[in-house]
């Protein structure tokens, strides 16, 4: 692998370990910013599947949509297709939260759910992955 190839996987994959880290600090915030947490969950889990995408070089069209992302990386590993359920659930969050609505946040047990199934999501990721690109 080239150097720039190794060093554009491990950029994806520490922007994706900052979105995850944020979410955890939004959520356990003394005052909890759920909206905010399940945006950067949302992220976490894109960046993850790019950097896989980027690793198995191949291009990608610029998409919040991780149903269409993990399609793709269904067709590299099957496994992918165990996620997405997981990618429809996370998607919305790209926009659903970030400007007012109808609901201005989800409840503190869904933003919960969306935090505990992308840390499952990333380890999954992350284990396709070889350590020379990880952070």
């Amino acid at each position: 692998m080239s150097e720039a190839k190794r060093k554009e996987i491990n950029q994806w994959l520490i922007k994706s370990k900052h979105d995850i880290g944020s979410a955890y600090v939004l959520m356990n915030y003394e005052e909890p910013f759920f909206d905010t947490a399940v945006y950067h969950c949302q992220q976490a889990v894109e960046k993850a599947l790019k950097a896989y995408l980027t690793y198995k070089d191949v291009e990608f069209e610029k998409t919040h949509d991780l149903v269409a992302l993990t399609d793709i990386c269904s067709e590299l590993e099957l496994r992918f297709a165990d996620w997405k359920e997981t990618a429809k659930f996370l998607t919305p969050y790209a926009i659903e939260f970030r400007y007012p609505g109808k609901v201005l946040e989800p409840e503190k047990e869904e933003a919960e759910k969306a935090f505990a199934d992308t840390k499952s999501f990333l380890d999954f990721i992350l284990k396709l992955l070889p350590d020379e690109v990880k952070p």
